[in-house]
């Protein structure tokens, strides 16, 4: 598991107060590539437009990504395949964002009022690291600024690192699909079989393990 934070971040506009980090996700349903989680104090001002990243157009989502990393605190947490199969998606996706958490707090020296998780649990009580006051929002990434704009960085790095493996294992569609179970990712996976980055543990990669 990696975790990243911008080597520059601590010096960029100064944080909305009282602190509160926004965490959310992206890449829990596919069937290739890693998961990753973003933990994202935002600044003052807080960038205009912010929703769930699925809700904006690409053009729009990458600007606004740009405009997150450099001018709000931030942090970002990938947990690869092989982890996933080993501890399952829900408990690599708590612990991507648990990661991601606990470096963005050593990162701002402080811990937050509040953590703000997109969805309808937490990593409190299911990650030994977790320490901090948490709440669940179904939907908060379209309803939380904080959260919105850690689901733009998460998803907007995912799909990146999908771009990259896509070019190292071509025969997949990755940099069209991210990973996700599309008619054309399922045939590529029937001829060709799974790679190093497919998760086994999931039924359609497993099934074509067997072939």
């Amino acid at each position: 598991m990696d975790t990243i934070t911008p080597e520059n971040g601590m010096s960029a506009a100064r944080p909305a107060s009282p602190m509160v980090i926004g965490v959310d996700e992206a890449g829990r349903g596919p069937l290739a590539g890693p998961v990753v989680a973003a933990a994202v104090v935002l600044c003052e001002p807080i960038p205009t437009g912010l929703d769930d990243s699925k809700k904006l157009v690409p053009a729009r989502r990458a600007e606004l990504d740009l405009v997150i990393r450099e001018k709000c605190r931030w942090a970002v947490a990938v947990v690869e395949p092989e982890e996933i199969d080993r501890i399952n998606i829900f408990m690599a996706t708590m612990e991507a964002m648990t990661r991601c958490v606990a470096d963005l707090c050593a990162a701002l020296g402080s811990p937050p009022r509040e953590v703000l998780v997109d969805g309808n649990m937490t990593p409190h009580g299911r990650c030994e690291g977790w320490r901090w006051p948490a709440r669940a929002l179904v939907g908060g990434d379209a309803i939380e600024p904080c959260i919105s704009a850690a689901s733009i960085v998460a998803k907007e790095w995912r799909d990146r690192l999908m771009i990259e493996a896509a070019r190292v294992h071509p025969a997949y569609g990755w940099e069209r699909n991210k990973g996700y179970a599309t008619a054309e990712h399922r045939e590529a996976l029937r001829l060709n079989g799974p790679s190093p980055l497919h998760r086994r543990s999931f039924a359609p990669v497993a099934q074509a393990a067997l072939l």
